[in-house]
Parts: structure tokens; C-alpha cells; sequence
């Protein structure tokens, strides 16, 4: 038997063995690509039992596992080394419990948030995470640690999770929180799996901590002046006229509470728009503070040039324009800072963009730091965003973290796409405690996990 056929009677086995668990499986097209990599077969589990049958194969076959969601995100994070299995999730969509005396809810991670919000939604409660893109699933969320503005009242997808389902390489299910049945011993399930990429195993269910929806909701903007390159004897600086920290600290310390705070940023060149979110009781009354605040803390304005929309402040039902979502996804890059850094921040940008060329829209708001989307061209030149992420990188100081979430895959691979992590030594070691075999996602994540 020559080595074609040997392949091709070794892929009918796994394919057999795949088929025997009963779970549909069908072979991949290519629109089942992972960044660009394309598996062998899609499988379409639709219990954790399933999962867990799927992946025991997968480990007697060695085969490389990656699962899916709504396909919002599959093509965030390195394209991974193999991909043999697709898994994709969408078939675990149901709401398996909802207390809502109790304001829990346990889910499969195949629901789509849109769909939860709405079920949710008509018991008067929510979960109050800010979903940035349509189709985005609890498991996908949860994968990829998404979150936005309301993190500064809310919290985090992991703050909110209380309990979670996992299917690990080898095919065993483990559970951590809410109605334990098995745990991991040492580790925090939920807190490893969030953000973890697909990388240590299968979310395969979530109990999380709901919130009643508020009765009101108000939104206040207000346009500031951008960065400004400055001439003078001794050269070329930049400077902020309006600091965006300023509003961000006096907003997050003001007594009126809100719920989030963002800077919308379209243009480097341009101004940006600091908007607030207030929720709840009396939420109208406390929306005329804020606007009385940004008064106060935006002396440099230019009114006539920001009427009506600057300080005309817009408070009612709707939100701005793009509140909550991303600027971009083809170039999307990640800086996490501290809260007073929102100035070096904005500069280093501005200056990043100058130099390369690249025209960059931003959007950024405040958990307990600042998180700064930028987003770059589709058709940007790769090595131009290279440079560009790179200049970044390098002007700003050890306290800022800055990622690449996504990019086309000549530019990527001229990316240090997640610069230094000092605890990377630590995750590999997870890494090898729940998939030795390296078939969970492999090469994913931050320093090839």
C-alpha cells in the first residue's frame, strides 16, 4: 500500500470512528477555514456528552481539535499549527435554566447572546456584558474574554460567571462553581477557560450572575479637539489640548455614577467624542450632572465648531452611533493601559499613523483600565501595519499592553503579535497539564499555546 492510500484508508478509520459516536459530522468546505487553515471535518455536537465522545476520539486519533461558535471571531488569535476537527457549537443553543428569583442563568454555550438577551429580556433581567459583534455566542464570548464599556459597572464576562461546563482534550467533562458535579482540583475552571482561546479544552455550558434591566437609560456626549503637532524653535511635539483622562477620571469619580464611559475617536487627526452612560433610577436627573461636568472640564472646546452635535448633549433611548462595537477587523489592535495614560496613549497613535502612512480609528473605554481599540484599513500594507504596531509597541512603557487581535495573515506574520508576557512561562504550564498531547487549539494563543 502506497503512502496515498495508506493515508486515505487511515482517514476513512477516523472518519468511521468520528461517525460512530453519533454526532453529525460532514466534511469541511471552505468556508470552514480557521485563519486560514482548513480542517478535515466538521462535527455538530449537540450535548456535552457528545463533546466529550468527540474529543476521546480525537485523542485515540491524535487529531487537532478547534472549536466554533457563531463564527464571529474564528478569525482572532495565530492561525493554529493543524486543525483536524471543526467543532462547531451551534447546536448546543439552549437556555437549560433560568432562576430568576435567584438572577442565575445556565446556559449552553452555543446560544447566541441576542438570543439570551431577549429570553432574558422578558423577565425584566439581563447579563450585563456589551456584545460587540451580531451572531457572538456565550462560549465564543467566553472563549476570547470579550467585553466593552459597561465593564466599569458590570465587570467582566469572567465577573459574571459563576459556574461552567468543560470538556477537556482526553474527553473528560469537568465542572467548576455552580452545581459542581466534578472539579479540577488547584484550579478555577472559569476563570482558565475565559479568554483561553479554545486552547485548554471545550466550553460546553455557563451559569452566570444576572442584573434586573434598568428602568432608564441615558446617554451624554460631548466632542473634544484630537492631538495636535505643535511647531515651535526646538522642534515638533504633540500634544492633547484636552486630555482624555481628565473626563475619564472625573467622569468614574463623579456622583452620578455611570455605568460606562467612552471615546469614540474616528480620526487621528480629528476630535473624539466622550459619551456616558447612565442606567437606572433618576438616570434623566443624573445624565444633567454629567453634562454640567463636561462643561467644566472641557474649557478648550470650540462650541461653534462642535454645534450642534459637540455640546449639543444627546440624551434619550438610543445610543451613539456605534456604541460598543469595534472600529474595525481586518488590522485590530488591543492596548490596555492605566486610566491616567489615555493622553500617551492617543499620542503615541497619532504618531504611529504619521509615520506609516495609515489612517487609524480608535474606540476606547474605562474598566478598571483603559481598554483602546484601534482598527487600520483593510487594504493596509502589511508591512506597514507591522511598522505601525510596532511603533506602538515600542512608545509606549512596560505598564501598557499591546495585542494584535486580528490581522491578515501577511501582515501577521510580521507581528510580534502579542509582545511580552511575563507569565507565559506559567501558562505553559497549564497548558500541559490540560492538553499534553497539544491538540486543543494548538498555537492559538499568546507564545504559540
Amino acid at each position: 500500500m502506497n503512502d496515498g492510500a495508506l493515508a486515505s484508508a487511515t482517514s476513512d478509520v477516523v472518519a468511521k470512528a468520528l461517525v460512530k459516536t453519533g454526532v453529525a459530522v460532514r466534511e469541511a468546505a471552505a468556508d470552514d477555514e480557521v485563519a486560514g487553515v482548513r480542517p478535515r471535518w466538521v462535527a455538530l455536537p449537540e450535548t456535552t456528552e457528545d463533546v466529550a465522545a468527540l474529543l476521546g476520539v480525537c485523542a485515540e486519533h491524535d487529531l487537532a481539535v478547534v472549536p466554533v461558535g457563531g463564527g464571529t471571531k474564528l478569525h482572532w488569535g495565530r492561525r493554529p499549527d493543524r486543525c483536524d476537527v471543526l467543532l462547531d457549537l451551534c447546536c448546543l443553543n439552549e437556555i437549560l435554566e433560568h432562576a430568576a428569583g435567584d438572577l442565575v442563568v445556565r446556559v449552553q454555550a452555543g446560544v447566541t447572546m441576542a438570543a439570551l438577551a431577549e429570553a432574558l429580556a422578558a423577565h425584566g433581567q439581563e447579563l450585563a456584558l456589551d456584545v460587540p459583534l451580531d451572531g457572538a455566542t456565550v462560549g465564543g464570548t467566553l472563549a476570547t474574554a470579550t467585553a466593552g464599556p459597561r465593564a466599569l459597572r458590570y465587570g467582566t464576562a469572567r465577573d459574571l460567571l459563576i459556574g461552567i461546563t468543560v470538556v477537556l482534550a482526553d474527553g473528560t467533562t469537568a465542572k467548576s462553581g455552580g452545581k459542581v458535579v466534578k472539579n479540577v482540583a488547584g484550579y478555577d475552571l472559569g476563570k482558565l477557560f475565559t479568554g483561553s482561546y479554545g486552547t485548554l479544552g471545550v466550553i460546553t455550558e455557563a451559569t452566570f450572575r444576572l442584573h434586573p434591566v434598568p428602568p432608564d437609560r441615558r446617554w451624554v456626549s460631548a466632542s473634544y479637539p484630537g492631538p495636535r503637532l505643535e511647531t515651535k524653535e526646538t522642534g515638533s511635539s504633540l500634544y492633547v489640548p484636552d486630555p482624555p483622562e481628565r473626563i475619564l477620571v472625573a467622569l468614574a469619580a463623579s456622583q452620578a455614577e455611570p455605568s460606562a464611559i467612552e471615546i469614540d475617536w474616528p480620526a487621528v487627526d480629528g476630535p473624539y467624542r466622550v459619551s456616558a452612560l447612565l442606567e437606572g433610577h433618576a438616570a434623566a436627573h443624573r445624565a444633567l450632572a454629567v453634562q454640567d461636568l463636561f462643561h467644566e472640564h472641557a474649557p478648550a472646546l470650540d462650541e461653534r465648531a462642535a454645534a450642534p452635535r459637540g455640546w449639543a448633549v444627546e440624551v434619550g433611548e438610543v445610543a451613539p452611533e456605534g456604541w460598543g462595537r469595534l472600529p474595525g477587523d481586518e488590522v485590530l489592535v488591543e492596548v490596555r493601559a492605566p486610566v491616567d495614560r489615555g493622553q500617551s496613549v492617543m499620542v503615541e497613535v497619532f504618531d504611529a499613523a504619521r509615520t506609516t502612512g495609515l489612517p487609524a480609528a480608535s474606540r476606547m473605554w474605562l474598566g478598571d483600565h483603559l481598554v483602546v481599540l484601534i482598527g487600520l484599513p483593510d487594504d493596509a500594507d502589511p508591512s506597514a501595519a507591522a511598522g505601525f504596531v510596532a511603533l506602538l509597541r515600542g512608545g509606549l512603557e512596560d505598564d501598557c499592553r499591546v495585542r494584535v487581535v486580528t490581522a491578515p495573515h501577511e501582515a501577521a506574520r510580521r507581528m510580534d503579535r502579542w509582545g511580552h508576557v511575563g507569565a507565559l512561562t506559567l501558562m505553559r504550564r497549564v497548558k500541559e497539564r490540560f492538553d499534553p498531547g497539544r491538540r486543543m487549539s494548538p498555537g492559538r494563543y499568546v507564545g504559540g499555546i
